[in-house]
């Protein structure tokens, strides 16, 4: 077999992986423990992460004609490729966290919704909250006022309930004398 087809499988992984992707974060991941990378890899999973090595040249070629041709400028050394399907921020959030911990893991760029970033545009989209958190945020800032309002509602009716039976009495004392009135007309 030609190596050429030998290359092929892989080139085709790659473009698989990178086709739909949110989020494409290259790092350099020289000097990385295994333990390092194990607790990295798993890290990324647990975010939904995918996260392979890939000879450069294979990422080359994965990457013409697609956005990431782009990143073809950052594929020196040693480079592996962290793509995310449904959370844009997840792969740069957990690979410049962990490179906080681990010095060595260097953040190369990344593409974000299609827009390029360099190692210092990652850092500030790493910050941004997953999208499950702004939705419990988004959440939590609607129910806030109902919740507080229910809230006084309550604490207005526990206070009326003792006013409440002296303004129920009353009421009731009119409504009785109505009734007699009317027994004595029949």
């Amino acid at each position: 077999m030609a190596k050429v087809e030998l290359k092929a499988p892989v080139v085709e992984e790659i473009s698989g992986v990178i086709g739909d992707a949110a989020s494409v974060v290259l790092v350099d991941h020289r000097g990385l423990t295994v333990a390092q990378d194990t607790e990295l890899r798993r890290l990324l999973r647990a975010e939904g992460v995918t996260y392979k090595v890939y000879k450069n040249t294979m990422m080359v070629r994965a990457f013409q004609g697609t956005p990431c041709e782009e990143l073809t400028k950052y594929l020196e050394g040693p480079s592996a490729l962290a793509v995310s399907k449904d959370d844009a921020t997840a792969a740069a959030r957990v690979l410049v966290k962990f490179a906080k911990k681990a010095p060595a893991l260097e953040v190369k760029a990344g593409i974000v919704d299609g827009t390029v970033y360099d190692a210092a545009g990652i850092v500030p989209i790493a910050e941004i909250p997953s999208r499950d958190e702004l939705l419990s945020k988004l959440l939590g800032s609607l129910q806030s006022p109902i919740t507080n309002f229910a809230r006084v509602m309550n604490q207005l009716a526990e206070k009326g309930g003792a006013s409440g039976e002296s303004a129920a009495a009353p009421a009731e004392e009119a409504a009785a004398p109505a009734e007699a009135t009317e027994t004595t007309e029949a």
